[in-house]
């Protein structure tokens, strides 16, 4: 790419004035015959907002997070669409509110959550349709049967898992490659990030959507240590001790870091640095036994900030202001229309996303236009609503109100002393639950 400007190719897309950082490779790195951007997102399961360090106060130090922070731009207010996986993922690959396909809970033999169609339109399908090439490693959770698998969906490679949880070591009867099982020994982070380095030295010459779906730092908790044969049973009364977890998930999340750091260090090493954004982010909050949702309260299973406050960083070295900070209200469900607004794809008319472009905040940190958005997992948690600085949280008869300027804990309910915005909010509740949660199918007499 040329110093002096970013050319933003494919369509119609114009050139944007401005400003650029020089990367230690960029006089190296040869131009691609397509030069629009590789794209890869680094997804996290269960992690909280206040675990690690690139917000301050992180218990857990992770350098190279903290390292592509300070290369790019960090998320002070991004969310997961759900405080559960299958949701958010959902909401991620789609563009639009998980409600739209059914997928409010996790997906679990025990429930009737539907999985992902292979008919919907997916951020793989498209970006494959688009030329591009596209793989997933690591955790699926969108259905567990051949018909749903990665493949089915758009993805070119897939090694990984399809259910919501898998041991980190014994993978024999869990692990794909692509539609047909095939252990691959191994520490489930650790091959993960390994098929992901192995995937962009491949692909230097074509533009590609890369799918890193880590299973850290979601139960079991496991070390590379904790091998089948090294560990020991874990007495019932020991199994949820913060005590005997927080030791297993400061380590599980720190290789994860180091592997994000050889992700960031492969692309740059293959001169791909300007060409490929990096996006991370966590697809709910931490459990309380074993991360952090500081200083939010509640965690995963919650509605409350802690559920689904998240923490994000986009990484695009000379094209994203190093240093950078936004407090856009952004979430995973913006992720598909920004992609396909960066690489030039045209989504269908008829396709009606509920996410918007973040184009703008990525490369100049530009202010979004108002919006509401909303948080639904019903029935077990309600449904709840941000406008702006007003957080509403609704359950049956159940309404509470929060001012996060004022109150970013979410600990003073205002719904009786601000009785018009609460009526207000609440209708707007209604109608988005009308206008997003498919009918309920009329049994066949």
């Amino acid at each position: 790419m040329q110093i002096n400007a970013l050319k933003r190719i494919s369509g119609n897309i114009p050139l944007l004035g401005c400003a650029l950082w020089l990367t230690p490779n960029a006089a190296a790195a040869a131009p691609r015959p397509d030069p629009r951007p590789n794209i890869i997102v680094i997804l996290a399961d269960d992690l909280g907002y206040g675990d690690t360090s690139i917000y301050g106060a992180g218990w857990v130090r992770t350098p190279q997070l903290d390292r592509m922070a300070s290369e790019g731009l960090l998320f002070t207010d991004f969310h997961s669409n759900s405080s559960v996986c299958s949701p958010t993922r959902a909401a991620f690959l789609t563009g639009r509110y998980q409600q739209r396909v059914g997928i409010v809970d996790v997906i679990a033999p025990h429930l009737a959550t539907p999985s992902l169609d292979p008919s919907e339109l997916t951020l793989p399908r498209l970006m494959k349709q688009a030329g591009y090439q596209t793989a997933l490693f690591g955790k699926w959770h969108l259905g567990m049967d051949v018909r749903h698998n990665p493949i089915k969906h758009g993805f070119d490679e897939f090694k990984g898992f399809l259910d919501g949880a898998a041991d980190y070591h014994a993978h024999a009867k869990g692990w794909y490659d692509g539609l047909e099982l095939k252990d691959q020994p191994g520490y489930a982070t650790h091959l993960i990030t390994a098929n992901a380095v192995r995937f962009v030295k491949r692909n230097k010459e074509r533009p590609f959507f890369l799918y890193i779906a880590h299973q850290a730092v979601h139960l079991p908790f496991q070390t590379p240590a904790d091998t089948v044969e090294s560990r020991r049973p874990v007495p019932k009364s020991e199994m949820w001790n913060p005590e005997r977890i927080r030791p297993i998930y400061k380590v599980m999340l720190e290789e994860m870091d180091k592997g994000i750091g050889q992700i960031l260090d492969t692309v740059r090493s293959s001169g791909l640095a300007e060409q490929t954004l990096v996006f991370f982010f966590s697809d709910n909050g931490a459990i309380s036994a074993g991360g952090s949702n500081q200083p939010f309260r509640g965690g995963k299973f919650s509605h409350y900030e802690g559920g689904h406050r998240v923490p994000a960083i986009a990484w695009w070295p000379g094209t994203i202001a190093p240093g950078s900070r936004s407090a856009a209200l952004t979430l995973g469900m913006d992720l598909l229309p920004t992609f396909a607004d960066l690489a030039g794809m045209e989504v269908p008319n008829e396709r009606k996303l509920d996410g918007t472009s973040i184009k703008d905040v990525l490369l100049r940190q530009a202010a979004l236009p108002e919006r509401r958005i909303f948080f639904g997992y019903e029935p077990k948690l309600g449904t709840a609503m941000r406008d702006g600085k007003w957080k509403m949280i609704v359950k049956e008869d159940r309404v509470e109100l929060y001012d996060l300027d004022q109150d970013r804990g979410e600990t003073t309910n205002l719904a009786d002393q601000q009785p018009e915005r609460a009526a207000r909010m609440k209708e707007e509740i209604s109608r988005w639950k009308l206008a997003t949660h498919p009918p309920t199918p009329t049994p066949t007499p």
